[in-house]
């Protein structure tokens, strides 16, 4: 087992509460729902938020942190459009560059946060967004030590899933997106909008030319695990091995779902975590499932397949989930040939999408249990005649 403690410094515990706890749990008097193995009481505060206020504290993203770093010395922040896969530190990034212009003082009367997601309506740009950006500020004056340039800051996450709206409002989003341009033209001198977005083609390129574009890379499992690492260290949880690697492969690459998952198998566990209750906290399917199923095909049994299909189906799996651990499963067979493998992934995007409009999941499920047979036993294609 490997020793290891959060991002940054908690506050002290109250310590009442933690003598509390611990009097309790000796007595017996506490009714632990996880068998008196949970860890002293905790702060609420979700450990993924946690992080330092600091541009350079984002991790493993060199390049953005250099530029920044130049920018903030200047104080001349220009619009900017912050994009790459989720969990690698844009949202970190843009709200440590606010906090280190204006400090915890003026931080909410120059700072407006808003999660586009949520908060997409015309009717925002048009109200809330313009009224913020049209108050002008004072001339900028430092004060504590930090810059406090004269401009605000409107900050809009998860700026490319405007375009998610019903196909009923076929282009609303261009609409949207064309007031947020006439609104950063006409208020550019007294506020600069920071766009966070996973998908860069996403934004119209009207009001992606209008920013400075900065890329955040993907997070290599390497750099996940020492990050996970330098947590349980801080946090004092121990992790083995098997508990890491498992926590890289669920977490897909977003830091911040892997430090979610170990902070809720922390409060449900204790100190102590392992493979298994990190599977439990993330509602992931064991490989166990899939592996099972995998095999039940390559048995050339139609009743075997058959019975795995309808234990999935019982267990309440996401059958979409099941399709893409079995989809690894099939790209990393090394006794397969390439023909067999493109019958088998073609086979899982046909029922992925069905899937999505709306099919049955135990005849989807089934239906690529039995082209994956056919593919794995060699047994004849299924072949369309025209009536």
């Amino acid at each position: 087992m490997v020793r290891m403690s959060t991002v940054t410094e908690e506050p002290n515990k109250p310590a009442s509460h933690s003598t509390t706890a611990k009097t309790l749990l000796k007595a017996g008097k506490w009714n632990c729902p996880c068998g008196g193995k949970a860890p002293l009481l905790q702060s609420l505060q979700p450990w993924s938020t946690k992080a330092s206020k600091r541009c350079s504290s984002s991790r493993h993203q060199d390049e953005v942190v250099r530029v920044l770093t130049n920018t903030l010395e200047t104080a001349n922040c220009p619009h900017m459009l912050f994009y790459g896969p989720p969990g690698t530190g844009k949202t970190t990034t843009a709200l440590a560059i606010a906090h280190q212009l204006y400090g915890p003082e003026l931080y909410k009367s120059m700072v407006l946060e808003l999660n586009a997601r949520d908060d997409r309506g015309i009717n925002v740009v048009q109200t809330r967004i313009k009224d913020f950006a049209a108050v002008a500020v004072g001339s900028g004056q430092c004060q504590g030590g930090y810059p406090c340039p004269p401009y605000k800051i409107t900050i809009l996450d998860e700026a490319d899933s405007m375009t998610e709206d019903a196909q009923a409002l076929h282009g609303y989003h261009l609409i949207w997106h064309n007031a947020l341009r006439l609104t950063m033209e006409t208020f550019s001198k007294v506020t600069r909008f920071f766009f966070i977005c996973n998908y860069i083609s996403r934004i119209i390129e009207p009001l992606a030319s209008r920013c400075a574009k900065f890329r955040f890379k993907p997070l290599s499992e390497e750099i996940t695990s020492s990050r996970i690492l330098h947590i349980c260290n801080e946090e004092g949880l121990t992790l083995d091995a098997e508990a890491l690697s498992t926590l890289s492969s669920i977490s897909q690459g977003d830091l911040c779902r892997a430090i979610t998952y170990l902070q809720g198998a922390a409060r449900l566990f204790g100190s102590s975590i392992s493979s298994k209750d990190l599977i439990s906290v993330s509602g992931a399917i064991p490989q166990e499932v899939t592996e099972a199923l995998y095999e039940a095909c390559k048995s050339g049994d139609f009743d075997l397949a058959n019975k795995e299909v309808n234990n999935i189906i019982a267990e309440g799996y996401p059958v979409s989930q099941i399709l893409a651990q079995l989809f690894e499963v099939v790209v990393e067979a090394d006794d397969l040939s390439n023909e067999r493998k493109a019958c088998m992934c073609k086979s899982l995007a046909t029922a992925d999408k069905c899937l999505i409009d709306g099919a049955d999941e135990y005849l989807q499920l089934l239906d690529v249990a039995s082209n994956t047979m056919r593919a794995l036993c060699n047994m004849p294609q299924e072949r369309y005649y025209d009536s």
